[in-house]
């Protein structure tokens, strides 16, 4: 096969990347909602939210997204959503099966339903910034406002020339998905606004109901989804199981289209 590329130079490349990151970054430092981790909660909420056609950007300090949804369970790259949840796997068009010995326990190939939910939410109109770390909330009034920012790779550089000061981003509401850390949360926390109970021991039946169940406004102006919901509210982790992830992903998108109405 013989194929010819349209002739483009290597600054021409270099412009076309520097300028469309610069003009999308500049179009989201105010946005409606910004929605801090980039696993299956935050993904899912993000879908949820730019579906309906608010403006949302995801924060992710990783050079990836998915945060465990795409390895499975015990790096074997197979994972597990109980019913309902298969619904949503339905909606991302993510194959499944039921597992022969449980009834409503459903086993999907993990790579390709993290790969199915990315898409879904970057093709929703949600916006992504990775390796970007959350370093403070925005508080106007005892109202989470927004966040503070920086790149991921500064925490990296020594002490003594680590003082890269950040840039902060504002939105009418915040959702917390950053997973057992509840980055946000613990940001008020610090500050002597709440107190977080910690997760609880694995119980995975009891989890799953409490943590959808829980995923609401924590304070006022963050909402709190998937195991940040459990950090917050004292509940029980679940392991690798991921229906709860995704509810409670999609509710948060519900309760955040509620405040921005209010």
């Amino acid at each position: 096969m013989t194929v010819e590329f349209s002739p483009a130079s290597e600054s021409q490349i270099t412009r076309a990347i520097v300028g469309e990151f610069a003009k999308e970054f500049e179009n989201y430092v105010e946005t409606e909602v910004i929605i801090v981790g980039g696993g299956p909660s935050g993904l899912m909420a993000g879908k949820e939210l730019a579906s309906k056609s608010v403006k949302v950007l995801i924060i992710e300090r990783n050079n990836y997204l998915g945060g465990g949804f795409w390895l499975g369970g015990f790096l074997m790259n197979k994972l597990t959503v109980r019913s309902p949840a298969e619904s949503i796997l339905d909606e991302l068009g993510v194959p499944y099966k039921e597992y022969s010995e449980v009834k409503g326990l459903y086993i999907a190939d993990a790579p390709q339903a993290c790969a199915k939910l990315i898409a879904a939410t970057c093709d929703a109109g949600a916006k992504i910034l990775n390796m970007t770390s959350l370093d403070d909330v925005v508080l106007h009034d005892e109202k989470v406002s927004g966040v503070v920012v920086n790149w991921t790779a500064v925490s990296a550089l020594p002490r003594e020339i680590a003082c890269v000061d950040p840039v902060s981003l504002e939105s009418k509401v915040v959702i917390d998905a950053t997973g057992h850390d509840a980055s946000a949360v613990k940001k008020l926390e610090e500050r002597g606004l709440l107190k977080r109970k910690g997760q609880g021991a694995m119980w995975v039946e009891k989890s799953e109901n409490l943590v959808v169940e829980h995923t609401s406004e924590f304070y006022p102006g963050l909402i709190v989804t998937g195991m940040a919901v459990s950090a917050a509210y004292g509940l029980p982790r679940m392991g690798p199981t991921f229906g709860a992830m995704l509810m409670s992903g999609k509710k948060a998108g519900e309760v955040a289209i509620e405040k921005l109405r209010v």
